[in-house]
């Protein structure tokens, strides 16, 4: 429902996510030292100073929830860890951060009810991909289903070093996947989530002129969508998608040409063919009766 980015640097994080997918800024009315990062005015995701020298820097989903605190009761029992408990957020709703038994952090909301959809409603096709890198997949995907009633859906087999990558959903909706982490990959069990980008190709360039680091990409993947991942400028973790673009429909000349063809046979169908001419013989033979007629 949300995304969060916590950091050291919130201006120079500002300028990077700018750059890089486009989006502008402005600050949240309530709180203007939280800032909002939008698209065409819409808020997609927060910006704000780490609340804690010790606080994580990270881009923390939000998962929507009917009720925060049950589920922040309900996380405990299924061998997840609650790191801040169920609080209020005036005006907007109710969370809590949340550890799953793997490690990996997210927030659950719960928003307050409005009677209309308010002005500024999040953009999700900003985010398009939710990914989970763990430690048991297995283990972590039983977790989120009986949290959030998650469903299975894909799986992939990535080869003998990876495993696989299990696809996750809700209600039809595919969300994201998750995967165990390579051996070789440091750092604790996370939340990947995918921005949406024009091209991952040359947002992976900009990734680089900016200061970051491209760690992963780009490349194609199963559907013809390209991805790239990488790291801000503080370290943080992210990833960027773009869809695959549709066929290229054929040229305004030859769509404007079509019609005019299509007229010219239609035309040349309704024109009336051309009458007989009759023998010479029988018009001979006519003109002598109509002469003799006329002498009578």
């Amino acid at each position: 429902m949300w995304h969060e980015l916590m950091t050291t640097d919130t201006k120079s994080a500002a300028n990077f996510y700018t750059k890089l997918v486009g989006w502008k800024t402005q600050a949240f009315a309530p709180n203007p030292s939280y800032t909002m990062f939008t698209v065409k005015g819409a808020g997609v995701a927060g910006l704000m100073a780490l609340p804690e020298p010790n606080s994580p820097r990270i881009w923390l989903a939000y998962i929507g929830t009917p009720n925060v605190d049950e589920t922040a009761r309900q996380a405990e029992g299924l061998g997840g860890k609650v790191v801040k408990r169920p609080e209020d957020i005036p005006t907007v709703g109710r969370f809590a951060i949340i550890q799953d038994p793997q490690g990996a952090l997210f927030v659950a909301f719960t928003p307050l009810p409005r009677p209309t959809p308010p002005k500024g409603t999040p953009n999700v096709d900003a985010f398009t991909w939710h990914e989970l890198m763990t430690t048991d997949w297995r283990g972590a995907l039983a977790f989120y289903k009986s949290l959030f009633g998650w469903e299975e859906t894909d799986s992939m087999d990535m080869g003998p070093e990876l495993g696989t990558y299990q696809m996750y959903g809700w209600k039809g909706r595919m969300l994201g996947g998750m995967m165990n982490k390579p051996k070789q990959s440091s750092g604790p069990p996370a939340w990947l989530s995918y921005m949406k980008v024009a091209d991952a190709k040359k947002a992976a360039a900009t990734i680089k002129k900016l200061g970051g680091q491209v760690i992963n990409g780009p490349m194609e993947v199963p559907g013809g969508s390209w991805i790239a991942a990488g790291l801000d400028q503080q370290g943080i973790a992210f990833a960027v998608h773009s869809p695959k673009k549709p066929k290229a429909s054929a040229p305004k000349a030859a769509r404007r040409a079509a019609p005019k063809a299509g007229k010219k046979k239609t035309a040349a169908r309704k024109t009336k063919p051309a009458k007989r001419a009759k023998p010479a013989k029988k018009k001979q033979a006519a003109k002598t009766r109509r002469r003799a007629g006329s002498k009578k």
